[in-house]
């Protein structure tokens, strides 16, 4: 299989954080920056028509269909964990190692990113969950997209205890506003903690760039 120069997996902490966003942004960013990216978001559930798909926002970021970032037969139209989607619309859900197969790259990609759904615990697979599918991707780099307000600290601090002893992790405080006080503290917090935390897509970018260059 083709990798990627720089493999990316976004999670996130919980479902709503803003994972498709961020993922989205700092893409948009990367390929402004003259890199070429793609996307892959290897499951997904929705509403249908309530608004555009996961799949479709990171499409429109990377310039890819939105079937080459999300597969239909692993997309459901149910708002439901992926597995229990998929139960109830009697659908095929794969395992993890049937996803890491399905995942395929544009020849000389110089980003792909993956996003999981949920947080990392959630149920991704018939057999596992985002934590799973990291190990089993053996990403360059893991992102991990949190709130910046009330429990942050242990939403942030439990979901890199999920994820074992993987290294490197990015955090994204993710609609950090610079003149809320809680929000400079839990940042402070972190990067106590010796957390590598960035406060915007942006900044994100800049430290794959660094990298990819």
């Amino acid at each position: 299989m083709t990798r990627p120069q720089q493999l990316i997996f976004v999670t996130g902490t919980a479902t709503e954080v803003g994972k498709t966003f961020v993922a989205a942004a700092t893409l948009t960013t990367l390929r402004e920056a003259g890199l070429t990216v793609s996307a892959r978001k290897p499951l997904q559930s929705f509403v249908p028509g309530a608004e555009p798909t996961d799949g479709e926002v990171l499409a429109t970021a990377t310039g890819e269909s939105p079937d080459q970032v999300s597969a239909p037969e692993y997309s459901y139209e149910l708002p439901l964990a992926p597995p229990m989607a998929a139960a109830r619309l009697q659908r095929i859900i794969p395992t993890i190692a049937e996803l890491a197969a399905h995942i395929e790259w544009p020849v000389d990609t110089a980003v792909g990113l993956v996003e999981g759904v949920g947080g990392p615990r959630s149920p991704l697979a018939s057999d596992g969950d985002s934590v799973d599918l990291i190990h089993t991707l053996q990403p360059d780099r893991v992102v991990i997209v949190s709130g910046a307000g009330l429990g942050a600290i242990n939403a942030v601090r439990s979901t890199i205890d999920a994820l074992g002893e993987w290294e490197p992790i990015t955090v994204v405080l993710n609609r950090y506003d610079e003149n809320d006080e809680l929000h400079q503290e839990n940042y402070r917090w972190l990067v106590n903690l010796g957390l590598d935390i960035v406060l915007s897509p942006g900044e994100l970018a800049k430290k794959i760039i660094g990298v990819a260059r």
